[in-house]
């Protein structure tokens, strides 16, 4: 506990809100106990966030963008402490936390530049004197709700760019880890200080289980609620957001695959395969937990992959040398766990997937991760498994492949490998991969802020971060002036009154 409380204290939060109170916060590294924390009054908080959207609303973008730049210039400042608490609350390794605060600051820099670019358009108009447009305004303000895995990189998605739409930001974290979410409220509120104009409730941090959710999604007060979470989650709250008629904006479950065809390069497929399986301890959205390997490769990959595993360090996610961390907490790693019965139930051949240290840390779950060699696509391939557990199947073709690929819920993220030009520009197209993130001869994990993040199908249909996702937090008005002495009417209608 001293740990965190020196990080906190680093990063300016007040010491007395870690104090007392009935939610506990744990860290999955040992299972101790990292503080107690009172929940927030969910209602209240998004009363400051609707008292202050009339004055940011009328705050100029570029001059909001200049708050957003300021937030960066924050994070920069503390990006060793609030990465450090972010292993230490979420048990990602320390070079995945400071990568997660690193996305934080390219968002805001990318926000900044967005703050002048929230271009309409002008519209050709098909009656003389008349000129057409559109313009887009602030919506209001907007809920988030974000998931334990990336505890802080997902409310910069949406707070940087909200914050220059014109709208404050209500952020529920995830009762998993709200210290991190604590510590970027300190660090925001430096940045709002130094901005001097920003007003009060501009960024409230909502602390509390799913009820405090449940006050997001029903609040007729957020015309927006962004949500990340299981496809599970999803359908509880995608219904009574639309009975109110307000914008869902999910991130859902994500059943990534990977496709190997018999061109692939292997070195890079391996250090991909890596990479993306047991990256946060197969705990990312983005995970590769389906990998559909060509017959021709599949006996030397897989012996590649097999040594690739054995060579994997699992332990204390601060220390430089390990790859892989601990699962966030025990229901993570009995899930995990039947997943593995039910995959030998219907064919598979199981490698790894044990726990390890439980003697040292009785209360934290590290694992193995597990490849797993399944006969085909069956239902626990097409489930998806938050862990890192990796379903391996032989393919004999490109389009059988793909048509095993596409043939699940889920549509997040998909990569394929292959030096052949016609496999890759087929899995690019609109016959190829069904997923939101489609890439070639590099993993489906890794995202850059500067294109569009989210999927398909179960996976939410949302977007999130760059490209034109700033449109979800802003209204559209299409805006016609008549500047001519006439009224002509559109499509030629002729009324004429005597």
């Amino acid at each position: 506990m001293s740990e965190a409380i020196d990080l906190l204290a680093a990063l300016g939060v007040d010491p007395t809100l870690l104090s007392s109170g009935p939610l506990a916060a744990r860290s999955p590294i040992d299972g101790a106990e990292l503080g107690r924390l009172c929940p927030t009054d969910a209602a209240a908080a998004i009363g400051r966030a609707a008292a202050a959207f009339p004055a940011w609303r009328d705050t100029p973008a570029p001059r909001r963008g200049e708050l957003v730049r300021l937030l960066g210039e924050e994070l920069r400042a503390v990006k060793g402490a609030l990465g450090a608490l972010v292993t230490l609350e979420a048990g990602k390794i320390l070079q995945e936390g400071l990568g997660e605060v690193q996305e934080m600051i390219d968002i805001c820099d990318f926000a900044v530049g967005l703050s002048r670019q929230l271009y309409g358009l002008t519209i050709a108009t098909e009656r003389p004197g008349h000129a057409m447009r559109e313009t887009w305004h602030p919506l209001g303000p907007i809920g988030v709700i974000t998931a334990f895995n990336f505890p802080v990189a997902v409310w910069s998605w949406n707070a940087a760019l909200a914050l220059v739409c014109g709208d404050p930001v209500v952020w529920k974290p995830s009762e998993k880890t709200p210290l991190t979410a604590l510590a970027t409220q300190a660090i925001f509120r430096r940045a709002a200080a130094r901005f001097g104009a920003a007003p009060l409730g501009l960024m409230e941090v909502v602390i509390g289980g799913a009820e405090a959710g449940a006050t997001l999604i029903d609040d007729a007060r957020l015309p927006l609620v962004s949500a990340t979470g299981s496809t599970r989650m999803g359908h509880a709250i995608a219904p009574r957001l639309a009975a109110r008629f307000a914008r869902a904006l999910l991130e859902l479950g994500g059943n990534n695959g990977m496709i190997v065809c018999p061109s692939a390069d292997l070195d890079l497929a391996v250090n991909a395969i890596l990479f993306s399986a047991v990256g946060t301890a197969g705990q990312r959205c983005t995970t590769l937990r389906r990998l559909f390997v060509h017959a021709d490769v599949y006996d030397p990959l897989l012996a590649r992959l097999r040594a690739a595993y054995g060579a994997v360090k699992v332990g204390d996610p601060r220390d430089p040398a390990t790859l892989a961390g601990p699962l966030i907490d025990r229901p993570a790693y009995e899930a995990m766990q039947a997943a593995l019965v039910a995959a030998r139930a219907q064919g598979g051949r199981v490698h790894g997937g044990e726990r390890l240290l439980a003697e040292a840390h009785p209360d934290a779950y590290y694992v193995r991760p597990a490849l797993v060699e399944m006969p085909s696509q069956t239902a626990i391939v097409a489930a998806e498994n938050f862990a890192p557990i990796l379903f391996v199947m032989r393919h004999d073709n490109t389009a059988t492949a793909l048509s095993w690929h596409n043939a699940v819920p889920q549509g997040l993220a998909s990569s394929i490998f292959t030096t052949d030009l016609r496999e890759a520009e087929l899995f690019l197209s609109a016959a190829g991969s069904d997923c939101g993130i489609v890439n070639v001869n590099l993993g489906p994990s890794g995202a850059e802020i500067g294109g569009a993040f989210g999927g398909e199908k179960a996976t939410g249909g949302g977007r999130e971060s760059g490209s034109d996702a700033w449109r979800a937090y802003m209204r559209r008005a299409t805006n016609t002036v008549n500047y001519s002495p006439t009224l002509p009417l559109a499509q030629g209608i002729r009324f004429n009154v005597e």
